[in-house]
This record gives C-alpha cells, structure tokens and sequence, in this order.
C-alpha cells in the first residue's frame, strides 16, 4: 500500500489528532491514487484520440499490485467499483421504459439465449480437447460465455448508437448475459464444492422466484409510492433531498437484488425501467451521474489492477492465442446467432464485434473458480491467462465497437470491386445512421415554466410552432405545460443531463425565462459549450445584470426594468390622462406665446 509518510508520522507526534485507525484514510488514498491515475492517462487516451477507457484500465495497471505496488486491496476497490456498474445499469433502464424494452424483440432474448449456451459449450470443449478436466473446462466455458455490460453500454451510449439496430441487439443479448450470471455461478459453486444438479435447479428456481418478488416490490414502490412522496413540496424547496432520494433508489436496487442473490447491475436496470415511465426519470438520471462517473471509472481502474505484466510478458505467445480465439469465436458465434434469429447480416455482423470480449462478472467466477489453495478448479496458469486475456478483449472493445457500424460497408467494398452506384451509397450509409428530420431540429426548448414561460409558449403555439419542450422542477407547472400539449420534463436545466436528454444538439432556439441571473449565466455557458450555435433568448430581471448575461453569450435579452419603463411609458401615452395632460400642456404654450414682446 502506498500512501504519504506524514500520514502515519502525524499520529505519533500529536496522538490527540488520532481519532481513528487510518485504515478508511489508507483506503481513500487508494481511492484518490487510482483516480488520479486514471485522469492522467484518460486524458493522455483522448489526446491520442483513443478511447478514455484505455487509458482508466492503463492507470489500474500502473499503480497496481503487479506493477508499481502502489494500491493492493484491490477486492475490496473492485466490490466498490461494482456499484459503478450498477448506477450505469440503473442510468441505462431510465432510458428504456417497458415500452421500449419490448420493441428489443424476440432476436436479443432468443439470440442472447442461444450465445450464452453456444459459448459456454465451445469454450469448454476447445478446454477439453486440449487435456483440461470437466469442471475447469465448464469454468472457463462460463467465463467466456459473458461479455462486457459496463464497457460496451457505456462506448455505445457515448456515441450515441445504443439506439442503432446493433446497438439494441446488443443491449438485449448482455440483459440476457446478466439474468445468466446466476445460473453460471450456481454452477461454478456447485463444481467447487461437489454440489448435485438437483441442488442447482432448486436454487435456480428460488433465484427465479425471488426475482418476480423483486419486480413487484419494486412495481408498486415506484408507481404508487414513489408519485406521492416526489410531489411533497418540502423536496420542490430543498434539492437535496430529491438527490439522496435518486441515490438511495439506484444504489438500493443494487443492494436489494444482491441481498436475493441476484446479479446488483441487473436488478438495477430492472429498476431503472420501472422508473423510467415516470416524468422524474431524467432529473434523478441527472442526480445520480457524478457519482456514477468517478464510480464507473473507478471499476474499469480497478480492472486493470488485475493485470500481472511480468508474467504476461513470460507468456505473451498463449496469451495472444487466447485473446484470439475468445474474440474470433465469440464473433462468430455471435453474428451467426443473430443472422439465424432473424437479424439482418450487416447489424448482426455490428452485432458480434460489440460483443467479442470477456466481461466484468468474469472476474467473480474466475475468483470463484479460484478458491482457495487444494479447493480449487482453476489451476495458477489457467486463472492468470484468463485474467490476462479478459484485460486483453476489454483493451480491444472500443476498437471493435468503433469498428461495428462501419463494418458491414467496408465488406461489401471488398467483395463488391465496383464502386457502388449513388443510390447504394445513400443506403450503405443508412446502415449507419438514421436521418434526423427536419422538424426534430427545429424544437424550442423552454426552461422555466412559471407565468413568463407560458407566455412565451402561449404565443409560439399561437403561430404554429409545436415543437416546443419545457423543462421545470414544479410538477405544476409541467402538469399546464402538457394541458397546452407540450413535451415536459421535470429537471434542473444547469445539469448537461438534463439538456441533453431534452435534445439540446437538435433545437434551434433556447429561450430561458428563470429569474435568477446566477443560473441562467450557467445554463448561457452550459448551451455554449454545447450546441454554440443554438440562439439563446434570455430573461433579465434587474438591468444591472443586462450585460452580465450578454458577455455570458445571450443573443437576446429582454431587460424586465426596460421592458416595464416602456410599457408603463407606452400605457400613459395611449391612455386618456395623456391627451388632457398634453392639451393642456399646449394651451399653456400657447398662451405663454401669445403674451411675449
């Protein structure tokens, strides 16, 4: 472990200071070196234009007990890190309420089914064939059989394909790996310490049970208790408290599921869905994003940790020809599946290289498969080359997914030595992205719903322009918004989130009607770093911040003491005072007039 000298030579010169143990603080500087690491070569990743991720399992390796020495409880950093995991999972499930998990198919569920058995039969034949035993065989087939949920939902939500045809493919193929991860390691416990095959059909089946108990807990909880308590007015007033509320709900799924034995990154994307049907889903997705990031980033750190150079390096040559078998066989068995469950072969192909890696919940079943010394399954040798082999596919993951929507042009150029007519292009290039239409870049956002933003809205939908979204932390003020018939969202508009997710990048116009200047000088920066071309029409409430807002980037601003000057201004001079006052006034000109030399 390492860690600063004064941080136990302090104790021992000023006991009175020595309020505990240090062990927490022993743990936090691992936490910080970690992080610290991952920072520095993350950034070093992006500037060679590579993905972060690189460069966070680069930094594990660093400062880790195999290299460097620096940080060496890594169990008890990666059961932290799996958390991350889990809010990603979580985060995920927002996304994707129960409407639009069913419009997966049946292609992710059948294909998926399919994959985990298929892999775990090949991989613990291809074990066998070369002189392994029955149960180490099956281990290594289990670990092989699952990919990476963390590191391809979150490569494929960063470039912004988990919606693309491949895209959902995958997602539902990993869902189905995650419920998998229960049977798989009921039968590598079972293999450990001899179990029969009944005890795990007995213990899956509790499994399967407890899961539904799960579902409806968890139904009820958020569609008839969790509506109630978001609508108090004490959690309008005070954000606090709908940040711990969002925590306690993504970080208590995960908990709650482990606590049934379940897989935690399951059962908090279980949950993320229930939830997702509820117009709070983007704020708490929003709320629970720093943590999920420095937690997301701290897993694939501690990933890394597991990496032993010195002995990869004195078994470079088996170490390669397991990467390459696990990604060569799990492309293939993976594109074919999806091709014979009905998917079309370019998006199959997509398909198959997102999913040609060992996974995170490897790691537990190969620890598992471990044991202890004389209980084991897994020999010295084996353990470590599959360790080093899923560092390895997890290293090459954001090649391939960059790789996956392109994949399927690049073969037809190949076996195709034409070049393709204009109109096969245009379709070649369909495959990869889906035309934005013209009215989906042409909405408004309106951010702040009281009396002023109503207005606005009031007068837009009075010319015909519709696509209009609102967002607001009053839950009333959304309920007139969606009377008007507008899209509303509850959420606080200083969080990136919370834009994007309103669709930031595709509007033409931001008009922020908040009487605040401190936020709406957050939100103009905010929407400048953003989308800087996106006109933004900002409310001024005291003159003296006018050209506060307009160095911060406005476009237009309507200065609320201006506009009253004027229209108090404009008000007397239509009115019937004026013109007795200015007739008067002229009568006594006049006369003034008249009666000089």
């Amino acid at each position: 472990m390492f860690y600063l000298p004064c941080c136990s030579l302090l104790p021992e010169l000023f006991p009175v200071i020595a309020v505990s143990d240090g062990s927490m603080w022993k743990s936090l500087a691992s936490i910080l070196l970690l992080l610290g690491a991952a920072l520095l070569l993350g950034t070093i990743a992006e500037q060679l234009r590579q993905s972060a991720l690189l460069g966070y399992i680069a930094a594990g390796t660093l400062v880790g007990p195999n290299l460097l020495g620096w940080v060496s409880n890594q169990k008890d950093i990666f059961d932290l890190a799996e958390l991350g995991v889990a809010l990603l999972l979580f985060a995920i499930g927002l996304e994707f309420s129960l409407p639009r998990l069913r419009r997966l198919g049946r292609v992710p569920l059948l294909a998926g089914t399919l994959q985990v058995f298929f892999t775990l039969l090949a991989g613990a034949m291809v074990t066998a064939f070369l002189g392994f035993s029955i149960a180490e065989s099956l281990a290594v087939g289990a670990m092989i059989a699952l990919s990476s949920t963390a590191c391809v939902v979150r490569m494929l939500n960063d470039r912004a394909e988990l919606d693309s045809p491949h895209g959902r493919t995958a997602l539902g193929i990993l869902l189905v790996q995650d419920i998998a991860v229960i049977p798989l390691m009921l039968i590598v416990t079972a293999l450990l310490n001899g179990g029969t095959p009944g005890d795990v059909i007995l213990q899956l089946g509790l499994s399967l049970v407890l899961a539904a108990v799960f579902v409806i807990v968890f139904y009820g909880l958020f569609n008839f208790v969790l509506p109630r308590v978001l609508e108090l007015s004490s959690l309008r007033r005070n954000r606090d408290f709908p940040i711990l509320l969002a925590m306690l709900m993504a970080a208590g799924s995960a908990w709650s599921a482990h606590q049934l034995g379940l897989s935690p990154a399951l059962g908090a994307f279980v949950a993320g869905v229930l939830l997702a049907i509820s117009p709070f889903a983007t704020q708490i997705r929003a709320d629970i994003q720093p943590l999920k990031t420095v937690l997301v980033t701290l897993f694939f750190a501690a990933v890394g940790m597991f990496a032993d150079l010195t002995w990869i390096a004195g078994h470079l040559g088996l170490v390669l020809a397991v990467v390459a078998a696990i990604v060569l066989g799990k492309l293939i068995i993976t594109f074919g599946l999806a091709y014979l469950c009905g998917q079309p072969w370019q998006f199959a192909l997509g398909t198959g290289l997102c999913l040609a890696q060992v996974g995170e919940f490897s790691f537990v079943l190969a620890t598992v498969a471990h044991g202890e010394p004389g209980v084991s399954i897994l020999s010295e040798s084996t353990f470590r080359a599959m360790i080093a082999a899923t560092i390895a596919t997890l290293l090459l993951t954001p090649y391939l997914i960059q790789l996956a929507p392109r994949a399927a042009v690049m073969i037809r150029r190949l076996t195709q030595p034409n070049p393709l007519p204009p109109a096969d292009q245009v379709n070649a290039s369909s495959v990869e992205t889906e035309p934005v239409s013209k009215t989906d870049s042409d909405s408004i956002i309106i951010l702040g719903f009281g009396p002023a933003g109503q207005r606005v809205a009031g007068e837009l939908l009075q010319v015909g322009l519709k696509q209009i979204v609102v967002i607001d932390l009053n839950h009333e003020n959304l309920q007139i918004a969606r009377q008007y018939g507008l899209q509303a969202q509850v959420g606080d508009a200083t969080q990136i989130e919370v834009l994007e997710h309103a669709g930031l990048y595709r509007a033409r116009l931001v008009i922020i009607t908040l009487p605040s200047p401190t936020i709406c000088r957050q939100i103009i920066h905010l929407v400048r770093q953003m989308a800087p071309g996106t006109s933004l029409y900002v409310r001024c409430r005291y003159h003296l911040h006018h050209w506060q807002l307009l160095a911060a980037g406005a476009d237009v601003i309507v200065d609320e003491e201006e506009h009253v000057g004027e229209c108090l201004a404009q008000q007397f001079l239509d009115s019937s005072l004026y013109q007795l006052m200015s007739r008067s006034s002229r009568e006594t000109e006049e006369n003034r007039d008249g009666h000089s030399p």
